[in-house]
């Protein structure tokens, strides 16, 4: 056994952010359904969706400490066990106050998800090679996107939506077992990875966690996942509703549209991880990699304020493609950046506080989404409510570099 493991390591952190995108997609593919059923509003929605995002910013807090108290592979496995239950909680839920308490257990569960996968990626990778395989891991969000699409309606049109939710919870046992029976620190397996053993500038460093939050390297994660993670929500969880809307896409078949959209973006998470890496090797400093690679994924979010003037529904998968495939190239970099900045030490903590921001962000933009399509709605122009939506995702990530610009200019180590 050699250092080459590793990318074992990566297919089993793949794999599981697969499954956790899968689990939370389910329910903004059986939207429509429900909405029938149970009479939900679109304030309804935006409170079921608010409830998982507030107690996955809770999660992350916990969890972002624990797994650096337990380790990764302890972490992940509580983790998962509680998300897979939690998601087949869903077919018992009879409202939407039973709706948001199943999606508020899920979102505790999956916050353990890229703490420990960042983690991960920290012990088993050199600094020029994390950015690829957060890339590769990441990508994983993408292809449970894309599978849901196509998943979810066959087990709906199957069986019912109560199986769509009992299906899809019940795999994070099987990922659990080769997790398990793989997964080990590289000490522990007898392997040393020379990159890594050599990275010991801050290393051994020990930061009381209050002190965290005092630290700008701290805030350059907090800012850049603030402001960008709720446009990633806003894409999982609306643009079912938003192609069905506005192209009459029927939700009740797989949907060729949203998984083509999904599997572009996963060449965004991974050519957005390598190309850092890249630079990096071609004699570029870390910190300028980073950051100029982070602006030119910006400036590539802006051209979705365009899907209004889309005349049919392949030219709106196109920029809403861009947009959400620059968002993944632009989270394998922010998440890389804690562990350029920060000790191992540190690195699950300042995860947690950074993707509590995050969340924080994705409590309130969905209020504001519900507040805009309900407003439209109500005047029979609820594609105009998607059409600023679009505007506020396209300008988010560029605001967030220009504040992570003056926060900490070259991003410099603590």
């Amino acid at each position: 056994m050699n250092k080459n493991f590793r990318w074992v390591v990566v297919a089993l952190l793949f794999f599981a952010t697969t499954i956790n995108y899968l689990d939370r997609q389910v329910i903004g593919l059986l939207k429509p359904t429900l909405e029938k059923e149970l009479n939900w509003s679109e304030t309804d929605y935006s409170f079921i969706v608010m409830c998982f995002t507030a107690s996955y910013a809770v999660g992350l807090l916990l969890f972002g400490k624990i797994i650096d108290s337990i380790g990764s592979k302890l972490g992940y496995t509580i983790s998962i066990i509680i998300w897979s239950i939690a998601a087949m909680a869903h077919a018992l839920a009879k409202s939407s106050f039973g709706f948001g308490a199943a999606r508020a257990a899920l979102g505790i569960g999956e916050a353990g998800n890229f703490p420990a996968a960042i983690k991960s990626v920290t012990e088993w990778f050199p600094k020029h090679e994390r950015a690829f395989a957060t890339g590769i891991f990441n990508s994983g969000a993408n292809i449970g996107a894309m599978v849901a699409p196509v998943m979810v309606p066959w087990i709906l049109g199957a069986y019912g939506w109560q199986e769509a939710f009992l299906i899809t919870g019940a795999i994070g046992f099987i990922w659990l077992i080769f997790w398990i029976i793989f997964y080990e620190l590289p000490s522990k397996k007898g392997i040393v990875v020379r990159e890594i053993a050599e990275e010991t500038e801050t290393d051994d460093v020990k930061i009381p966690y209050a002190k965290l939050f005092t630290l700008k390297q701290t805030w350059v994660f907090i800012v850049g996942k603030f402001f960008t993670d709720p446009i990633w929500w806003f894409f999982l969880f609306w643009l079912p509703s938003y192609f069905n809307t506005t192209f009459d896409l029927d939700l009740k078949k797989p949907s060729i549209h949203l998984a083509v959209l999904f599997t572009c973006t996963s060449i965004g998470s991974i050519g957005g991880g390598f190309i850092p890496g890249w630079l990096m090797r071609k004699g570029w400093p870390v910190y300028k990699a980073r950051k100029y690679s982070m602006l030119f994924y910006a400036l590539l979010a802006v051209p979705i304020f365009m899907a209004k003037y889309a005349t049919n529904i392949w030219e709106a998968v196109a920029l809403i493609s861009l947009a959400a495939s620059a968002h993944q190239a632009w989270s394998a970099n922010i998440y890389t950046t804690v562990s350029d900045m920060l000790p191992k030490s540190a690195v699950s903590s300042v995860i947690g506080i950074g993707g509590l921001a995050g969340s924080l962000g994705g409590v309130i933009f969905p209020l504001i989404i519900g507040l805009i399509l309900e407003s439209y709605k109500s005047n029979g122009q609820i594609t105009e409510g998607y059409n600023l939506i679009f505007i506020i995702c396209g300008m988010a990530y560029v605001f967030a570099w220009g504040l992570i610009h003056v926060i900490n200019p070259k991003l410099v180590k603590v």
